[in-house]
């Protein structure tokens, strides 16, 4: 696994009037965002790809969460025209219908089954970001035991490939998230901050959002840079 990988994190890619939790971004902004990551030599790819690689020269990890319809819309064809890989990471027990955790925000609508399937036949890993979409410290340890594990059995069966990628709600994870995880039989996991303790489980993400143009998204690889020079390298366990 490549050392500390700069990985991206979006939400939903669409046209919007409002956004007050900032997780839009329009297609217009993200495929100036594409093409400014082709410019400098970087290849959008899943995880999966990313995380098998010798080296994380050249390449970016690009996610998306919650699984919103507009995946298969706004963002797929987006990601062809550059010929760029993702993941993104569907709410198992949410698929076909809406984003209820935003409430009173505005409505999107998440993949239903059959365009999850298309996703996985074109190419894009399917993560899971377990069941619903809760804050994981604040699950029992059963609760913790189901949501990941079903959620797991649920895509898999629904796009017949082995999942083996998680990404936790809101970033929330500790040890015993992680530890879940890992025994649920997920390869790695993905956060948003720097999780303690560091690894293959926790890996922090940098989000992106419909303010970022060029020189946002270069103060924000090189705020990646430095964040990894200062931290040991992630391990594989």
């Amino acid at each position: 696994m490549p050392a500390d990988p700069l990985i991206l994190m979006y939400h939903s890619v669409e046209p919007y009037q409002a956004d007050p939790y900032r997780v839009t971004v329009h297609p217009r902004r993200f495929d100036e965002q594409l093409r400014w990551l082709r410019r400098r030599g970087l290849r959008g790819v899943g995880m999966r790809e990313l995380l098998a690689a010798p080296s994380a020269a050249g390449l970016v990890g690009l996610t998306f969460d919650d699984g919103y319809r507009d995946f298969v819309t706004e963002v797929m064809p987006a990601l062809q025209r550059y010929r760029f890989g993702a993941t993104v990471f569907v709410v198992a027990g949410g698929i076909g219908g809406h984003n209820s955790w935003d409430e009173p925000g505005p409505r999107k609508p998440l993949m239903s089954a059959a365009q999850v399937r298309r996703a996985a036949g074109a190419g894009f890993e399917i993560g899971s970001h377990s069941l619903v979409h809760r804050r994981m410290p604040a699950l029992s340890d059963g609760e913790l035991f189901d949501h990941v594990r079903r959620s797991r059995l649920i895509l898999t069966e629904l796009t017949g490939a082995e999942v083996t990628g998680f990404c936790y709600p809101y970033g929330a994870a500790g040890a015993r998230e992680a530890e879940a995880v890992r025994d649920a039989g997920y390869d790695y996991a993905c956060a948003v901050q720097p999780v303690d303790p560091a690894g293959r489980h926790t890996l922090p993400r940098t989000f992106v959002g419909d303010r970022d143009g060029g020189a946002r998204l270069w103060a924000k690889m090189a705020r990646h840079r430095l964040r990894a020079a200062r931290q040991p390298a992630v391990t594989t366990r």
